[in-house]
């Protein structure tokens, strides 16, 4: 292949194309014509031999090949983007969408002072929070460049990931106040009544339940919800009980929920910052995540707000 014949803006319009598979919403994106982002996603046909996007059930899906190239081509585009700045741009100036994919918790801990410390020191910076969907999917974003940064917890390394620790997630019971079960709270008293299962793919049974199972005991599962922030208000109205991080329910302690220690040995476990070794200077993605992590180091600093009993 002739380099001299490839038209650098190409690539951009392809990335642009690949993430939103959208020929209309790159067009928006680029501040292009829409007829100009066609003609562009004709050429980049012609380059790879390869139809790239493909329409099928009233959108456009990616081509085997387009889903491969997408990784490369985000590191190409930033390794070129670090090559050809002037220098470093002075924040204030920046303008740039961070994308970070994180569960709803996170999410909630961090929107406010994100934003606050945005607004200050970076205003054209712009996030755009994608929903977490499990380790695998959130792996294969961070990889293919779907995201910029991942607040998740990672138990194990991958290549190309750089990961870091945030916090210690400690783990609680709740249940409304009045809960019978909050009187005398132990093992049995804890089985006795329906749980609520926070999982974003409809799981019934957790790492929880076969940890139970090895003891020969079990729980009911009365209801499943892919939000933790739906649960403080379920438990106020319901007989349920809920496992929870501690942090959920100090953010939502309106509710006034009685919180107990577990009844088993449930271990802490970390929540952690991933971003790929293509961010590495991207200026605005790296002072995002300076942001997050001073952020979750005021949140571990804190006196924990609720104390379970």
């Amino acid at each position: 292949m002739n380099l001299r014949g490839i038209d650098l803006n190409l690539l951009v319009v392809l990335d642009a194309l690949l993430e939103e598979g959208h020929v209309s919403r790159a067009a928006q994106r680029l501040n292009m014509s829409q007829p100009a982002v066609s003609s562009a996603l004709q050429r980049c046909r012609d380059v790879f031999g390869d139809t790239l996007l493909e329409r099928g059930g009233g959108r456009m899906t990616r081509t085997p090949l387009a889903q491969a190239l997408r990784a490369p081509l985000r590191s190409i585009l930033a390794e070129v983007e670090a090559l050809l700045e002037p220098g470093d741009i002075p924040l204030d100036r920046v303008e740039r969408v961070v994308r970070i994919t994180a569960a709803d918790d996170p999410t909630a801990m961090l929107a406010h002072p994100l934003m606050e410390e945005l607004a200050r020191t970076a205003p054209g910076i712009t996030i755009v929070f994608r929903p977490w969907q499990g380790q695998e999917a959130v792996t294969r974003e961070l990889l293919d460049g779907e995201t910029d940064l991942a607040i998740a917890v990672f138990d194990q390394e991958i290549e190309n990931v750089e990961i870091h620790t945030l916090l210690d997630i400690e783990n609680v019971v709740a249940m409304r106040a009045d809960h019978p079960a909050a009187a005398v709270f132990d093992l049995d008293a804890w089985l006795d009544w329906p749980h609520v299962v926070v999982s974003g793919h409809g799981d019934l049974r957790t790492a929880l339940d076969l940890q139970l199972a090895s003891s020969g005991r079990r729980r009911q599962v009365g209801l499943v919800v892919p939000s933790f922030q739906l649960v403080p208000r379920v438990l106020a109205a319901t007989d349920f009980i809920a496992m929870l991080p501690r942090q959920s329910i100090e953010a939502q302690a309106g509710f006034g929920l009685a919180v107990r220690s577990p009844p088993i040995r449930i271990d802490d476990f970390p929540l952690h910052l991933a971003s790929h070794t293509r961010q590495a200077r991207d200026v605005a993605v790296q002072h995002v995540a300076g942001v997050i992590r001073a952020a979750f180091e005021q949140v571990q600093m804190s006196k924990p707000a609720v104390r379970p009993t």
